[in-house]
C-alpha cells in the first residue's frame, strides 16, 4: 500500500511562485511513476504533470507547460511540482498520485494510488 501525502499549497498572488511537495510511503518512489493532477470547483479532474520512474521523462498539459516543473528525490522519497507565474485559473485543489507502470501517462484513471489533496489559491 502506497500513501501519498501532499503539502506546500497556500495563497499566492497572481505572478507569484509555490512549491508542492508529495511524500510517498510504503514503497520507494524509484518503483513509482508520479504525477499531479488538479481539479476546480465544479470542474473535472485534470492532469498537470508527470515523471516516469527510472529515465525520469516528464510531461507536462499545455496550460502550464513552461510555468511547472517536476522532479523527484528518490533520497527523500519525495515527489515536487514548482509552480510559477501563477495565474488565477491555477486555483484549485492539487492531487498526487503514483501508478506502477513506468509509463508516463496522463489519464487519471491509470494512477493506482492518491494523496487526499492540497489547496492552491490565486489572488489577483
Amino acid at each position: 500500500q502506497v500513501v501519498l501525502v501532499e503539502s506546500g499549497g497556500g495563497l499566492v498572488q497572481a505572478g507569484g511562485s509555490l512549491r508542492l511537495s508529495c511524500a510517498a510511503s510504503g514503497r520507494t518512489l524509484s518503483s513509482l511513476t508520479m504525477g499531479w493532477f488538479r481539479q476546480a470547483p465544479e470542474k473535472e479532474r485534470e492532469f498537470v504533470s508527470a515523471i516516469s520512474r527510472g529515465s525520469g521523462t516528464t510531461a507536462y498539459a499545455d496550460s502550464v507547460q513552461g510555468r511547472f516543473i517536476i522532479s523527484r528525490d528518490n533520497a527523500k522519497n519525495t515527489v515536487y511540482l514548482q509552480m510559477n507565474s501563477l495565474k488565477s485559473d491555477d486555483a484549485a485543489v492539487y492531487y498526487c498520485a503514483a501508478r506502477d507502470g513506468k509509463i508516463l501517462v496522463r489519464t487519471r484513471n491509470a494512477y493506482d494510488y492518491w494523496g487526499q489533496g492540497t489547496q492552491v489559491t490565486v489572488s489577483s
